[in-house]
């Protein structure tokens, strides 16, 4: 009996460490999962929506105005030189806002105009000020919500708070996935075909790359 002992011992503190771990892995595996959830629906659609791009249609909607800087405005901008990082003068930036409802903090500036560009996701748009005679023209085109939600999947005119929500997501999928193969080979002796299916989830995309990839 005495001599049992230490292997019952050892057993006990086995079983409890896989318990110590089993109850971690759920726990960050949940957590991530919940995190994740309505980001994973998101990309999981626009990667199918990308795949097939060539075959969603979608017509441009191209719309156009102009204005009229006015007088004062655009003879204080004739008086000063261009600013060496272009950033718009605050005066102006305040009457685009309100004018035309463009917020915009830097353009490219020339002799005879000052230039903006304004790419967004699912669109585009610029704006153009002749510094001649203060005609201001602006054209926005928006390619519908199925661009403006491919271009937040490829982080593109998405700005830095975005692309960090993806760097962040990006590491919540990876702890979703880490924390569901410490779960899968904690019941891997009660579920014979976990190691084959995750072998197979291997196997598959590496023989599309190594034999089908290469063929149009």
């Amino acid at each position: 009996m005495n001599a049992a002992d230490p292997e019952l011992l050892a057993r006990a503190l086995r079983a409890r460490r896989r318990l110590f771990w089993a109850q971690q892995a759920r726990q960050w595996h949940w957590i991530s999962a919940a995190l994740c959830l309505v980001a994973m629906l998101l990309f999981a659609f626009t990667g199918i929506t990308l795949n097939h791009a060539a075959q969603i249609g979608a017509t441009p909607q191209i719309s156009k105005r102009e204005a009229q800087l006015p007088a004062a405005l655009l003879a204080t901008l004739k008086s000063r030189p261009a600013p060496p990082d272009d950033v718009l003068p605050a005066a102006l930036r305040g009457w685009l806002a309100s004018a035309l409802d463009v917020h915009a903090r830097r353009g490219e500036w020339s002799s005879d105009e000052i230039y903006v560009s304004l790419p967004r996701p699912g669109g585009d748009a610029w704006l153009a000020i002749e510094l001649a005679d203060g005609h201001v023209e602006y054209e926005r085109t928006d390619r519908g919500w199925i661009a403006w939600l491919n271009d937040l999947h490829k982080g593109r005119n998405t700005g830095a708070l975005w692309n960090a929500f993806i760097d962040l997501f990006a590491a919540a999928c990876l702890l979703f996935c880490l924390s569901g193969l410490v779960l899968l080979q904690l019941q891997a002796q009660r579920r014979r075909m976990t190691w084959p299916m995750v072998g197979l989830g291997l196997l598959l995309p590496l023989l599309l790359v190594l034999f089908f990839l290469h063929q149009g």
